[in-house]
């Protein structure tokens, strides 16, 4: 009831807000042109900067790589090596894991695995999986997708490391709720290492910058691209929300406020339901081209094998191609950058190790499976050779090729994309907000009513340079979270072969269907 009560609090607040935000801009006669650039020309300086640092290039045979996206691939080939392949190995154990095969009713936690992983994602399963896949084959042909499926493979033991740690060193109140993640292995997990400085040190950069990417690159930019796709099909500049997107921010910000009061139990029960429905629209639409033209589907493949090892061009070509997968997969399944190991620390188990084995399941959906077939609706429809299209409009023109109307179907599922992603970085902001400021209803709802407000900025006014600080921001994320995993890896490994070895033993069985949870 307190928690319903709450909910239509916020709700309310939220509307008021907004009203008193958009009658005052018009009341004003603002400009959000000028207002935009404003606020870009106040804050450049600083977030060219930081942006220049967090994707500086290292050039490699000519060709230019952001030096955070080497850092994360090194750190996934690392880990996959140290592991000894668990990416392959615990793939089988973590299908059985989420069926729940192993879980208790009377394990500690909020979610089940299913719910911790479709929360995740939630938050890497988006617009990337659309727009990030035209962009890498734009610029780097088909090629780039192989490079795409094999850093999606490494990069699925990071998830299973950090997942591991999440839930670790998760904290349970006495009402549990769980709080988990980097802030908090950092600190803790660096504490029985002996550091207990820099743990304390880099969780605080961890809780800032994620605090930062979820204002930016989990809201702003949500909000921003699936705005623009819907005024796209609703008329361009005779749509109704032309000069009107506060409409539209007004009506995001009401829905993710209702979600996001309920914490993580009211998102996984969101997420659980919208991202397999958002994914199976998306997936029976591409498996739709793909079976109109299937005989094409070899050539496809041999298309990417040979665009990705003989471009054409010598090694620089190769390399090419490769930083375009490269790229495109880092920034599709975050692995490494450390947010998914907040939503799985909240599920219900007693060994951390199996969110691990469930969380790797997460780069091989998002990568491995919906990133590629992204690619070869591309690929097979021929709509890369055009070379007059790029991102989303060039996943929009190779749908639109067999489906004429897709563009709106696009949208539609271009605005699930954007709110399952919303509410579950939102979720992510907020723990890194109760980390740094403490956990009572004050601050939450200052956060919660301060994201909601920045969905409706995010709507009427591009802010350019906020957007790019915020992608750095997500990014920089992964330098105390790399350093962190590195000094934790044995506690993972210990944790996955004491796990093993239980299991192998018969220690650890099925649990029966009375007593699934």
């Amino acid at each position: 009831m307190k928690r319903k009560t709450s909910r239509d609090i916020l709700s309310a607040l939220i509307l008021l807000s907004s009203v008193i935000v958009t009658s005052s801009a018009q009341a004003l006669s603002l400009d959000t042109d000028k207002i935009d650039k404003a606020i870009n020309g106040a804050i450049a300086p600083f977030t060219d900067t930081f942006s220049n640092f967090i994707f500086y290039p290292i050039t490699i045979a000519g060709q230019e790589l952001p030096w955070i996206v080497v850092w994360l691939a090194t750190a996934a080939i690392g880990f996959t090596l140290y592991f000894r392949f668990i990416n392959f190995r615990g793939f089988g154990l973590a299908i059985r894991i989420v069926r729940g095969d192993y879980t208790k009713k009377s394990d500690a936690g909020e979610v089940s695995h299913f719910q911790a992983l479709t929360a995740a994602l939630s938050g890497t399963v988006g617009l990337g999986n659309i727009a990030g896949v035209g962009v890498a084959i734009s610029l780097g042909g088909p090629g780039a997708t192989f490079w795409m499926i094999l850093v999606g493979l490494f990069s699925m033991t990071s998830k299973f490391a950090e997942c591991t740690l999440g839930v670790k060193y998760r904290e349970i109140d006495e009402h549990g709720v769980v709080s988990g993640g980097p802030m908090y292995y950092l600190k803790k997990g660096l504490a029985e290492k002996g550091l207990p400085r820099l743990g304390a040190i880099l969780a605080t950069i961890f809780a800032i910058c994620c605090i930062l990417g979820a204002f930016g690159a989990g809201n702003i930019f949500q909000v921003s691209q699936s705005l623009s796709q819907i005024k796209l099909v609703t008329g361009g500049q005779e749509s109704f929300l032309h000069n009107n997107g506060w409409i539209y921010g007004v009506a995001v910000s009401i829905f993710v406020g209702v979600v996001i009061i309920g914490g993580i139990r009211s998102i996984a029960s969101v997420t659980s339901k919208l991202v397999p429905f958002m994914c199976g629209i998306y997936m029976l639409a591409a498996f739709g081209v793909l079976f109109a033209d299937f005989s094409q589907i070899p050539a496809a493949f041999n298309a990417i094998i040979k665009g990705a090892f003989a471009p054409e061009a010598s090694i620089g070509g190769v390399i090419a191609v490769m930083i375009q997968g490269m790229r495109r997969a880092t920034f599709s399944n975050e692995a490494g950058i450390g947010s998914a190991a907040i939503a799985h620390s909240a599920v219900k188990t007693e060994e951390p190790v199996t969110e691990g084995l469930v969380a790797l399941l997460e780069p091989f959906i998002d990568t491995v499976v919906v990133c590629t077939t992204t690619a070869l609706v591309i690929i097979i429809t021929g709509a890369y050779l055009s070379g007059d299209a790029s991102g989303i409009v060039l996943t929009s023109n190779a749908f639109t090729s067999v489906y004429p109307s897709f563009d709106k179907a696009l949208a539609v599922i271009a605005f699930l994309f954007a709110i399952s992603t919303t509410i579950t970085w939102a979720y992510y902001g907020q723990k890194s907000w109760n980390f740094l400021f403490g956990d009572n209803k004050i601050i939450d709802i200052t956060y919660k009513l301060i994201f909601c407000a920045v969905a409706i900025i995010g709507s009427t006014m591009p802010l350019g340079k906020i957007v790019d600080f915020g992608d750095a921001a997500l990014f920089s994320m992964a330098i105390p979270n790399i350093i962190g995993v590195v000094i934790l890896a044995p506690v993972v490994k210990q944790e996955i072969n004491s796990y093993l070895e239980r299991i192998k033993s018969g220690e650890i069985a099925p649990v029966t269907a009375e007593d699934k949870g």
